[in-house]
Order: structure tokens, then sequence, then C-alpha cells
């Protein structure tokens, strides 16, 4: 049966508190916007609004330490049932979200919600909210889809439960209610099912010293930078803010450089042979003579579209290709290293192991 949620005043005599209508679910939108804590200590909100590739909008999407996304729906003016099979359609865009997705969606929520904060990198955010040296190494390897309602049916009970329990769809409820007290007004909350609490990274634990090779995450999209072009010029990459790019500045000449497309998998392993430049001071070799990369035939111009802009242009770095493979053929395996930065010094055991396997499949002493 539907759960009822009551509060009582007893320091004076046991007085039931009425319950008033939220007015409006955007109130209650901006009460989990303002302190996602009211839901979840462990959350933290990353994206409010967030459209989807169908043509929704999701009203919340949080992070929880674990790096993994939580997706929070209000049910609004939408029948219960529909609730359910709007959240489950959003949890079937929000599974194939990688670490440039996630970072490019809360990049977006700071510009549009938090422009005194728009420099600030998903990394630093969470680390700071969560008080952790360090973001979990791989992020969305699941998720939640949650329910904000002042209650539900029995039907739609019965189906959250029936997903849950027997399909293991990782779908609850979270009821809140306000309760007047003269002037005053109180906000209560109850979960459906009892929620899971992640187990959070631990301070120091499975650190190793960095074993000197360096970790890339190269972002190839289909209209924008491509691994074609850094195969055939020489470069890694990386553009579209500063806090994108700034990391490339830690890359060491004559270090060995890891590079890993997100979503694809490990697709090259090269040597780095100078520093970082601004793409429209990177030159290439064209018909025996040093080019400017601006006049190169490239799979991906769109890495020239921000050349004149210092904040938002594309970094490069020119390497030496050691060994490269096709994006349809990067390598992929369970427990590999994964970072949503552009450049990092891993100093987990799972680098290493990383590191080992790569060697072996790419013939690599």
């Amino acid at each position: 049966m539907p759960l009822e949620l009551g509060v009582w005043r007893i320091d004076r005599e046991l007085q039931r508190l009425n319950v008033t209508s939220l007015e409006q679910e955007k109130r209650l939108e901006d009460f989990l916007a303002q302190d996602i804590s009211i839901a979840s200590p462990y959350w933290m909100v990353i994206g409010r609004q967030v459209a989807t590739d169908y043509g929704k909008l999701i009203d919340l999407l949080a992070i929880d330490k674990d790096g993994n996304l939580v997706v929070i729906e209000l049910k609004k003016n939408i029948t219960y049932r529909d609730i359910v099979g709007q959240l489950v359609d959003y949890g079937s865009w929000v599974k194939n979200l990688d670490d440039d997705d996630i970072s490019k969606i809360f990049n977006d929520y700071l510009a549009k919600y938090h422009p005194n904060r728009k420099e600030v990198s998903l990394d630093t955010a969470f680390r700071e909210h969560f008080d952790l040296d360090q973001m979990p190494e791989e992020l969305n390897e699941s998720h939640q889809l949650v329910i904000v309602a002042s209650s539900l049916d029995e039907s739609t009970e019965r189906i959250v439960s029936y997903l849950s329990e027997e399909y293991n769809v990782p779908i609850n409820a979270i009821f809140f209610r306000i309760f007047k007290d003269g002037e005053r007004e109180y906000l209560s909350s109850l979960w459906f099912i009892d929620p899971t609490i992640p187990n959070p990274p631990v301070k120091g634990e499975d650190k190793e010293p960095w074993n000197g090779e360096f970790y890339v995450s190269f972002g190839h999209a289909e209209n924008d930078r491509r691994w074609e072009d850094a195969i055939r010029y020489g470069f890694i990459s990386a553009g579209g803010g500063r806090w994108y790019s700034r990391t490339l500045n830690q890359l060491e000449v004559g270090k060995r450089v890891w590079v890993n497309i997100p979503g694809k998998g490990y697709a090259g392993v090269c040597e780095v042979l100078e520093p970082v430049v601004k793409v429209d001071e990177f030159k290439v070799q064209l018909a025996d003579k040093e080019t400017p990369i601006t006049e190169a035939d490239l799979v991906g111009p769109n890495i020239l579209k921000n050349k004149d802009d210092e904040d938002k242009a594309e970094y490069l770095v020119r390497v030496k290709w050691l060994k490269t493979v096709d994006v349809n053929k990067a390598i992929r395996e369970k427990g590999f290293f994964g970072n949503q930065n552009t450049v990092c010094k891993p100093l987990s055991k799972k680098w290493q192991f990383t590191v080992d396997r790569l060697k072996k499949q790419f013939d690599i002493k």
C-alpha cells in the first residue's frame, strides 16, 4: 500500500502537523539543487534540466562517491506509471555517457547555474565536495534512477518493487512532504526502498609510486578531433576550455604516453617530443616543407574552429608514435585504468596492471 509520512509536535501536547502542498515541483527541484544532501549525503549535483539525445530533459543529474550517475526526476504533471517509463528511458541514455560527456554536462551546469564557478573542473569539484584525494578512476560504471514525489499510487509501487527486486533495475523513489506549524514549514523525506550506500574511496588507499608512464585521454569524435589526424601528423591534443587542455603541460619531453580513447579503449603509445603549443603554432611536414597544421588536410578540421580563442583553442603536443591501432581495434579490458582528465600521472596499482597488459598487447618493452 502507498507509504504514509506524518510528523507530530510533542513539546506541549501530541499534535499532528498539517501537510501542505509544495505548490509546484520547481520549488522542490530548487531545494534539491541547492542542497542534494536532503536526499543523500553521498551525491553531488552535476546537471540540471539536462537535454538527452531523445529531446527530453532530466530534472537533475547527480554523481555519487563511487563515480556513478544518479538520474533524479520529479513526478510533475504526468501519471505515476508514465514517470517510471520516462525514468527508464533516461537510464537507457545515461548508461552510454563517457567521461567527456559527463564533464561537459557539469561544465554546462556551472556556466548556467553557478557562473562564478564556471572554471572549476569536475575533478576539482568532486574532490572538494567529497573531501577526497582523487576521483574514482572510472566513471559511470553503473547508475541509479530516482523518482521524487510526495507519494506513489499502489500500482506504481508494485512496478518499482518488481523492477528492482526481480530484474535488478536500479530504480527507487524518495518521498518529500512539507509540514506546516504556524508560520514555519518543515521538509521531511522517506525512501521507498532502503538506498544502497556507496563505499567511498579511502584516502591513500591502493597507491604506488608513479611508474614514469603518462596516461592521456584523447577525445576522438565524429565532428571534432580525430584519431586519424593525430596518427598522421604526430600529436595528442585537447581543447574546448583551459581546464581540458591545461594538463597537457604535465607531459615531459622524452616520457612515454599511453593514449586511451574514452568509450573505445587504448589505441596508441608514443614518446613526447616537444612541449604543448596552441593549434595555430603547430607545424607539420607537407611536401617536404614545414607548414602550419591550419593548412593541412584534416579529417577533423573542427580542431581549428577556436584557434583565435586562447581559452577554447585546441592545444597540441608533438609525439613520436611507437605503436597505434584503429579506433575500432582499440584495446579495452576489464580492470584497465581510466580517468576523465586529459593527462595524469596515475599512482594506483590498476595503472601498473594496465601498462603491463598493454606492453604485451602492443609488443612494447
